[in-house]
């Protein structure tokens, strides 16, 4: 056993230093960037992504955010007739997977008609709770050998080590992030995590000294927090809880008499409705991770990006960065003491 003494922080522990700027407007700020990849593929878009859980990664949230040329990760639980919906969009379209023994089969056994429809696409989203398994490491080599043109997105970790393991065991994209989403109880639970910010810094130096790129997974409450993730250095922002609640996403909008509000739900995809939904419930050698909740609707999701990229655009004006990728070079955090922001209120 041993104690880390360094500070580590999350998105909530630090404001973004003001700098002089000569930009003259937010539309000066350019947020569609290119990204050249490991495998050698390269893509250009807007570098924001909803997340593979059942409420947000629906075709429908793909085909909205492919008009922003945003990339959706759609749940690895859309049925296959479903995905079909948004082939055409397949540039910005991950289709995901677990590493069940179904998982395996059709992405490496070639089961019948499936290696056809997994052509079109160009990412592969690798998704497990725990990316420190060796079994996990052992299975990014075996997508990589079988699909060496794809765009592989690999995760979920949050330290530097295996960062660079799992880039080197073939992926290109590494998602950031143990326990920092609102619907995820992993912390709790386990007592295991690593606070965002902390995470995205010191993931984002391990990758792109080796040529790969991350993906920070969770923890953005607010426009704000997808502004610190860029500053932070993460190549793409993942976001779940920030697009759940709106018209693109799966579920019925519930209406509530006592409080005359309309809402939805949302759930962690390690949560007890996730489970018995997927799997007939959660299994006796393990407890729910996850949580389900009552999110605001939303109306169309393009109102939420459009605030997201307005943000975004705002913070690079404030730091003199003309574009998403420029961010990390012009940032300057200030840590900030939290408990006087809750002894006033302002937490």
């Amino acid at each position: 056993m041993r104690i880390e003494e360094d500070l580590k922080l999350d998105y909530s522990d630090v404001l973004i230093r003001p700098k002089r700027s000569e930009l003259t407007s937010r539309k000066e700020v350019q947020v569609i960037r290119e990204i050249q990849f490991r495998n050698g593929d390269s893509w250009l878009g807007c570098p924001i992504v909803a997340a593979n859980m059942d409420t947000v990664g629906t075709p429908e949230m793909g085909i909205e955010l492919t008009k922003h040329n945003m990339i959706t990760c759609l749940s690895k639980y859309v049925g296959e007739n479903r995905r079909y919906d948004v082939h055409e969009k397949e540039n910005n379209i991950a289709i995901s997977f677990g590493m069940t023994q179904k998982d395996r089969d059709n992405l490496l056994g070639g089961m019948m008609g499936f290696t056809d429809f997994i052509m079109p696409y160009r990412f592969i989203c690798l998704d497990v709770a725990n990316g420190y398994t060796q079994k996990f490491v052992d299975y990014v080599k075996e997508v990589r050998e079988e699909w060496p043109e794809k765009t592989i997105i690999a995760g979920n970790v949050a330290t530097a080590e295996m960062t660079e393991a799992l880039l080197l065991a073939g992926a290109d994209i590494v998602k950031v992030g143990i326990g920092p989403g609102s619907v995820c109880t992993t912390r709790k639970i386990t007592g295991v995590g690593y606070p965002q910010l902390s995470a995205v810094i010191e993931c984002a130096d391990a990758a792109h000294g080796i040529g790969g790129h991350i993906m920070a997974d969770g923890g953005c409450q607010s426009p704000g927090d997808v502004a610190k993730a860029f500053c932070a250095g993460a190549d793409f922002v993942m976001l779940g809880g920030m697009l759940a609640g709106h018209d693109e996403c799966a579920g019925d909008i519930e209406h509530c008499i006592e409080t005359g509000e309309d809402h939805m739900v949302f759930y962690g995809m390690s949560s007890d409705t996730a489970m018995n939904k997927h799997s007939g419930g959660v299994a006796t050698y393990r407890a729910s991770e996850g949580k389900t909740v009552r999110v605001p609707y939303r109306g169309p999701v393009k109102n939420t990006i459009q605030q997201i990229l307005g943000g975004v655009r705002s913070c690079a004006t404030y730091i003199g960065a003309s574009s998403i990728k420029d961010m990390p070079k012009c940032a300057t955090f200030v840590k900030v003491n939290r408990q006087l922001n809750t002894v006033f209120g302002n937490e």
